[in-house]
């Protein structure tokens, strides 16, 4: 993953587990609903095949900026995928202040917002917990190589820094 905006153009794929299940995050660049840019709607490309490859979404939000138009447009999307969503509102840096401003990310109808610092790494567990929680049940046939996919989706403009 890249601290740098605007670096994640592709997919970019990382291989971790936790509590004992392995799982593949699938980052990408972002979405820009409404934008015509052919880099964006590249990227808007990639998040959709993100989104078609995974078992599970987080989606990221910025809590400094509130919901946002864009927010609204990728939650409806999201929404028509019919996968588990866990919703991430990052930048609670203030976490005893922040929590209280995530309450307003429940009016994008995706569940119980995760306020969380990527930076200060707070909230992260509850986030990973979450995930857990909605991976498919594993089936005893199951290959093992079998891996559970969870995509990161957020707008173009949402830094990040979950998973290092």
């Amino acid at each position: 993953m890249q601290d740098t905006p605007g670096v994640t153009r592709d997919r970019i794929y990382a291989e971790t587990n936790w509590r004992g299940r392995e799982f593949t995050l699938i980052d990408t660049g972002g979405i820009e609903p409404e934008s015509e840019d052919i880099i964006l709607s590249q990227m808007r490309e990639q998040a959709n095949l993100a989104i078609s490859m995974a078992n599970v979404i987080i989606f990221l939000t910025d809590i400094r900026q509130g919901i946002t138009a864009a927010d609204r447009e990728i939650a409806i999307m999201l929404k028509k995928s019919k996968k588990p969503i866990v919703l991430v509102c990052n930048k609670a840096d203030n976490f005893d202040k922040d929590r209280q401003d995530a309450y307003e990310f429940y009016n994008l109808g995706l569940g119980d917002p995760y306020p969380i610092s990527a930076s200060n790494a707070l909230g992260i567990g509850d986030v990973l917990d979450k995930i857990y929680e909605s991976f498919p049940e594993k089936d005893e046939n199951e290959d093992d190589k079998t891996i559970t996919k969870v995509a990161v989706i957020r707008k173009t403009k949402c830094r990040k820094i979950i998973f290092n």
